[in-house]
């Protein structure tokens, strides 16, 4: 059982920056994938950006490709998302989540996350 806790959420005008942080309780954080999903009003949770257990590699919805970094610092138990170029489209809850089961490349799908945040409130005003 993990338990993750984001923060780093605000308001922010469009193209300005935020950056996101996931802080999990477990003393195993590398043997979880993490990812980042975010869910706006009235729309399905979608996958923002995804990275393995050793930060090798990454996944990012073609939205926010270019813009958006996932990092991670295992020995800070703690995984972040650095969102630059910020625009309305952008504004949802982010969550992050963790996977525990080995795979092979990182997933985007939502139901194969075993365990999530509260999430924390993004808005980008135009």
């Amino acid at each position: 059982q993990v338990q993750l806790v984001e923060s780093g959420g605000g308001l922010v005008q469009a193209g300005g920056s935020l950056r996101l942080s996931c802080a999990a309780s477990a003393r195993t954080f590398i043997i979880y994938t993490m990812g980042w999903f975010r869910q706006a009003p009235g729309k399905e949770r979608e996958f923002v950006a995804g990275i393995s257990r050793t930060g090798g590699s990454t996944l990012y919805a073609d939205s926010v490709k270019g813009r958006f970094t996932i990092a991670r610092d295992n020995a800070k138990n703690t995984a972040y998302l650095q969102m630059n170029s910020l625009k309305p489209e952008d504004t949802a809850v982010y969550y992050c989540a963790a996977d525990r089961t080995l795979r092979g490349p990182v997933s985007s799908t939502t139901s194969l996350y075993d365990y999530w945040g509260q999430g924390t409130q993004v808005t980008v005003s135009s």
